[in-house]
Order: structure tokens, then C-alpha cells, then sequence
């Protein structure tokens, strides 16, 4: 009975918004799921975080990141993860409710946003999932060499990646934090002409001699602004198995691998911290 009245409760709950570091954070009741939430930073959406099932993965790319996550190591076997952008921690709780045991760091540079998220939508008091309020390329410095099975960065400010997160010697940094065999996952926005994701592809092949890139077909034709989840590591990728967990998600991506990805890099030059910008902002009609 109490838990029937909590659901509805969070049914008819209303939006909350608060000012954080970021800018202004909103959380939007999902109306069909009694106990999800949207997490909205100055308009733009960063999160959907499901209490009752937060295996429930709504953004695409979250989607395919948490692919990845499955894909880290054999089924059940507890990982090892540091993520880079915490947002409203999705990711976390999925890898927490998906691989129970597993130890994770989370690195978030707005503690405001921290307060609001713990706060609202609290993470279950088992899981372990350590937050640092920090900024990322700093949280990282401070793990160990070779602790993380896998190492997630989905960092945002404005709605756009900060310069010194694309850099070669950042993706040193997480090569240093990941175990042999290690998975790199990075969120990454782009549109036409996909000159950052070019670029970002070139960086990643620098360090890391295996890659593989996954997004929607009009993003990598250029056709549209949107997100592209890239995979780095120094083993052979599972690169049949993401194609077909791709392929079946509710709106189907595509990856991209070896010579295709290459050619689509373009001939693109790796980006040092000498070079480094941020990612490109969105248009306006991304999140209408």
C-alpha cells in the first residue's frame, strides 16, 4: 500500500528546478513511468533516470554506452568504472542494477547539481558508487594506474565538451587509468561537417590501436546534428555483437569499424591540449 502510494505520488508530481553550477537544472516527471525523471540543464536533456528499473535505458546514446558496459567484460562479473560526467548518474545505476558488486567513480564538476541529483533522485544506499565534485580530467589524474575495466566520458558544459577532454594527453590519462583489455566509451556531438568527430576519431587512434564508432545513419552522413558513441581499447572489440545490439535498438545505429572507419576520419589530424576546442554548439532546433 505504501509503495502504491508513493507511485502515485511521483505520477503527479510536479517539475524541480533549481540553479546550479551549470546553469539551471530541471527535473521533469516522466508521466509514463511513475518513478522516471529528465534531467535538464538550461533546456538541454542530459539524463532519464527510471527509480523502479534503472536498467531502462531512454536516450539512444545511453543506449549504446550501456551496450558497452554489457559488453566490458562477461555477464555478471563485476566491473570497475570511472565515469566522466555524472549528470543524473543513469550510467552508474545501470552498471549498479546490471552487475551488482561492481565499484564505481563518478566525476562531476557541479556540486550543486550533485546536492539536487542525491537529493531528488537518490542512488540506492547499496550501490557502490563513490562521487568526486571535481573536474574531470583532475578526478581522473587521481586514480590509479590500471584500476578501471572501463572508463565512461560524457561531459558536457553548455551543452558542449570541454576543450581539454578531446586531447591526446587526456585519452593518455584514461589509457593510464584502464586495466589491459579496458574499455574507453565517450558520448560525442557533432553535425555537419563532423570536422570534431573527425577529429576525435584521429585523437583516439593515436592512443589506442583498436576503435569502433556508433550513431545514427543521418548523423554519419552529416545530415543532422547528434550524438556518436565512440570505443577505444588496446584488445580486439566485440564488434559483431555491438552491430546487433545496435541494430535492434528501438531507433537503429550503425558502427563503424577498421578501413570504414578510417575513411571516414578523413585524414583528420589528432588534437593535442596545444589545439584543443570544444565541441561544436548545437543548433537551437536540436532541442525543440
Amino acid at each position: 500500500m505504501a509503495r502504491n502510494k508513493q507511485r502515485d505520488r511521483a505520477a503527479s508530481a510536479a517539475s524541480v528546478a533549481e540553479t546550479v553550477d551549470g546553469g539551471l537544472a530541471e527535473l521533469i516527471p516522466d508521466r509514463e513511468r511513475p518513478r522516471a525523471w529528465t534531467l535538464l540543464i538550461d533546456g538541454a536533456p542530459q539524463s532519464h533516470v527510471d527509480l523502479d528499473d534503472p536498467a531502462f535505458l531512454s536516450f539512444e546514446y545511453q543506449r549504446r554506452l550501456g551496450h558497452i558496459a554489457d559488453l566490458a567484460a562477461p555477464p555478471n562479473r563485476p566491473l570497475q568504472v570511472v565515469h566522466l560526467g555524472g549528470g543524473a548518474f543513469t550510467l552508474a545505476r545501470y552498471v549498479a542494477a546490471t552487475r551488482p558488486r561492481s565499484t564505481q567513480q563518478v566525476v562531476e564538476i557541479d556540486g550543486r547539481l550533485v546536492e539536487l541529483v542525491r537529493r531528488e533522485i537518490p542512488l540506492d544506499a547499496g550501490a557502490r558508487i563513490r562521487v568526486r565534485s571535481t573536474d574531470a580530467r583532475a578526478g581522473l589524474a587521481k586514480v590509479q594506474d590500471g584500476w578501471a575495466d572501463l572508463v565512461i566520458a560524457d561531459v558536457f558544459s553548455g551543452a558542449r565538451t570541454p576543450a581539454h577532454l578531446t586531447s591526446t594527453e587526456f585519452l593518455g590519462e584514461v589509457r593510464r587509468v584502464l586495466r589491459p583489455g579496458g574499455f574507453y566509451a565517450a558520448n560525442l556531438a557533432d553535425g555537419p561537417p563532423l570536422t570534431h568527430l573527425r577529429g576525435q576519431i584521429a585523437t583516439a587512434a593515436a592512443v589506442f590501436p583498436e576503435l569502433a564508432l556508433t550513431a545514427d545513419p543521418t548523423v554519419l552522413r552529416g545530415r543532422r546534428f547528434g550524438n556518436a558513441v565512440l570505443l577505444a581499447s588496446d584488445r580486439e572489440l566485440p564488434v559483431a555483437e555491438l552491430t546487433r545490439r545496435v541494430a535492434t535498438d528501438p531507433h537503429p545505429g550503425r558502427v563503424e569499424h577498421g578501413r570504414e572507419l578510417a575513411d571516414f576520419a578523413g585524414g583528420a589530424a589528432p588534437v593535442t591540449d596545444a589545439s584543443a576546442k570544444p565541441s561544436p554548439v548545437p543548433p537551437a532546433s536540436v532541442f525543440r
